[in-house]
């Protein structure tokens, strides 16, 4: 895992967008019309910016897996981010679900400590390199990567079948929020 350079963005917002296309969190948020998958791509481009911005973004060596962490005490509004936000109710999310989005962070945000977290974004692997240990790789470089800034893994889930996984590397379901469908909130906070 590496941080992603500049000429990675494309690739990564390909990455995620493939790879939430069918997500219930994610298409809570995108109006389903015919724009629906430009729509997602507008979303990860909001990512990815407001990681860059506020966080870090991962790559894997293989370049076939990627993961969005933010740093939430670090997010503020700048020109940049206030820009960022303007395209992504233009683009992605529209004027009608941008009380719904608000809602929904701030409902979320609320079962954050208020130390300072890893926030785990987003995490994605091509879907024709899924089940060759990309995602698991990347993971436990996260994990790595959290320890040695002595920050907990905070990160939610609507895919149940992501619960297992997630508990391999030791983060749990500590809380779940209905907004129409569940929401799992998971940790590793010791």
């Amino acid at each position: 895992m590496k941080e992603a350079a500049s000429d990675d963005k494309g690739l990564i917002v390909d990455i995620l967008t493939e790879s939430f296309k069918d997500n219930q969190s994610v298409n809570y948020l995108i109006p389903a019309d015919n724009r629906r998958l430009k729509r997602i791509r507008a979303l990860m481009d909001y990512s990815y910016e407001t990681c860059k911005l506020f966080g870090k973004v991962y790559v894997s060596d293989d370049k076939s897996g990627c993961a969005l962490i933010s740093f939430p005490e670090r997010k503020k509004m700048t020109l940049k981010s206030l820009w960022l936000e303007v395209k992504l109710i233009l683009n992605g999310i529209g004027f009608s679900n941008v009380s719904k989005a608000i809602k929904r962070e701030k409902e979320i945000s609320k079962n954050y400590p208020k130390s300072k977290i890893f926030y785990l974004w987003f995490i994605g692997v091509r879907p024709d390199s899924q089940n060759n240990g990309v995602g698991q790789k990347l993971m436990a470089e996260i994990i790595k990567e959290s320890e040695r800034m002595k920050r907990p893994i905070y990160l939610e889930t609507s895919t149940m079948k992501n619960i297992p996984w997630y508990k391999k590397f030791g983060l749990d379901v500590y809380n779940q929020l209905d907004f129409g469908y569940n929401l799992f909130l998971i940790r590793n906070d010791r």
